[in-house]
């Protein structure tokens, strides 16, 4: 039997095609279906099904176009409402293609339709070596059980309990377990960097499948529950729907200096994906910051939403497209163009420019110890980040809290900012705060200066961190004195 991870990084997101005797089936796949149907021309397999595990809410799937393209079959839980040509399938339904066998468990908890595939290969044997868990069982961890628009977070994680110990905890320890995300999908809170493991180390070092009972588990899995984005459910309707081809998106249009400033009059959002020296170097005042690196296309999404138009700023034509390509994959379609020429275009036509400073933590170090009232730490890390450890002086404004509404950030989040002082923003490493920077531009903030490799050089350089030691019901603080 033939069987290939597909992992796509920027969104966390493996996908799968096993196959035998000349036929393929692609479990969850991505947008761009290109590399399934390359990859089965390499392998001489034909593409006859395509499997959803359930209807993804962080990223668009491309099963409706892999099918179209092949003639293959498109199988979905029965639960899932889906309005393109499919076939339901329920418990125990089975797919058999040569010696492999493929059995649908239902287990709802993630979603109401969700899945779980058993993956027999006769040539090995008459059982299971494999399941394919989808978004219900990941490696270290379970998936977030707030989804639905008609069921509570406490009535999913319920059901979520039952159909981990009833099915997959049911399997023997050797089976492996292949799920549909690793390390930094939305769709967990604490996922393991690896891409496989066995239902016997699951059950052994998993969190959310230690002993406790159903009450227990659904308190567990409902409590600090982290944000959801407001994309998720767009993304789940049009994967309900099915997305249309890529091929049928309009091409990029090639936009001078002065029409990409009159589309940004007219509401559009011009989108500078360079990394974060060339963007603080010099910018079109107004635009955001998302570097192609990273978590590009989520945090797009996250904080841009899926309808606002779109103008790109890249490099050059190869990450231009990419670019566009990753908005795709999350359902940002709507972009109407590109600064051609770049931002040297721009400058050469007399616009003028914007600039984010990058500050080193020893600089914003000193800065706090000689002029403490002069400057305010922005930290836009998530809570539990802030929570192990962060910068006395710094407020906490996650970055997904600054995410646009009418093409502004909330007043209310903004609120306790004094926009008339230095800003210093920070996050982990760099990527998250250049965002903010652009942000906080956009909101007004006119002294903004980006934190250079973020928490983890402040960590670095052994700079003063608080702390959250427990101490009867207090708490302890680890500083260090001011250098004179």
């Amino acid at each position: 039997m033939y069987f290939e991870q597909f992992y796509l990084s920027c969104l966390a997101h493996a996908s799968y095609m096993i196959g035998s005797d000349g036929i393929a089936v692609v479990v969850d796949p991505q947008r761009d279906v290109e590399i399934y149907i390359e990859e089965a021309a390499r392998q001489g397999l034909q593409i006859a099904h395509v499997l959803e595990t359930h209807l993804h809410a962080d990223f668009v799937s491309g099963h409706r176009e892999l099918a179209a393209r092949t003639g293959a079959t498109i199988h979905v839980g029965a639960r899932a409402g889906a309005k393109f040509p499919h076939r339901a399938v329920t418990e125990g339904d089975e797919i058999r293609f040569g010696h492999g066998v493929l059995r649908f468990l239902e287990t709802p908890g993630h979603t109401l339709e969700s899945i779980c595939v058993l993956v027999t290969d006769l040539e090995r044997g008459p059982e299971p070596w494999a399941v394919l868990t989808g978004d219900t069982l990941f490696i270290g961890d379970v998936g977030r059980p707030d989804l639905s628009p008609d069921h509570t977070p406490q009535e999913l994680a319920g059901l979520l309990y039952d159909s981990l110990h009833r099915k997959l905890l049911s399997l023997p320890d050797n089976v492996e377990v292949y799920p549909a995300h690793g390390a930094g999908s939305l769709c967990g809170r604490n996922i393991s960097p690896e891409r496989r493991s066995t239902i016997g180390k699951e059950r052994a070092f998993n969190y959310a499948l230690q002993k406790m009972s159903r009450d227990e588990f659904m308190r567990l899995l409902t409590a600090e529950l982290p944000d959801r984005p407001g994309y998720f459910a767009l993304d789940a309707e049009i994967n309900r729907a099915g997305a249309v081809p890529l091929g049928e998106l309009p091409a990029l249009a090639a936009l001078s200096s002065d029409e990409v400033g009159r589309k940004q009059d007219g509401g559009a959002v011009v989108l500078d994906t360079r990394p974060a020296a060339q963007f603080g170097a010099g910018h079109i005042p107004g635009a955001v910051h998302i570097a192609l690196s990273g978590q590009y296309a989520s945090w797009a999404a996250t904080l841009l939403g899926l309808d606002r138009l779109i103008v790109l700023v890249a490099e050059d034509p190869e990450r231009l497209a990419e670019s566009r390509m990753r908005l795709a994959r999350v359902g940002m379609e709507k972009v109407v163009g590109y600064l051609d020429g770049g931002i040297l275009a721009w400058e050469r036509a007399g616009w003028p420019l914007a600039h984010v400073p990058q500050i080193s933590v020893l600089d914003l170090y000193q800065q706090l110890c000689d002029q403490p009232n002069t400057v305010q730490v922005v930290d836009v890390r998530r809570p539990m980040e802030w929570e192990a450890g962060h910068v006395e002086q710094a407020m906490l404004k996650p970055l997904n809290k600054l995410a646009l509404a009418d093409g502004q950030v909330s007043a209310v989040v903004l609120a306790d900012l004094d926009p008339t002082k230095l800003l210093a923003v920070h996050c982990k490493s760099g990527y998250r705060s250049s965002i903010a920077c652009s942000l906080f531009e956009r909101a007004g903030f006119r002294q903004v200066m980006n934190v250079v490799g973020g928490f983890d050089a402040w960590q670095a350089q052994k700079l003063p961190v608080t702390l959250p030691e427990r101490v009867g019901s207090g708490a302890t603080r680890l500083k260090k004195t001011c250098a004179n």
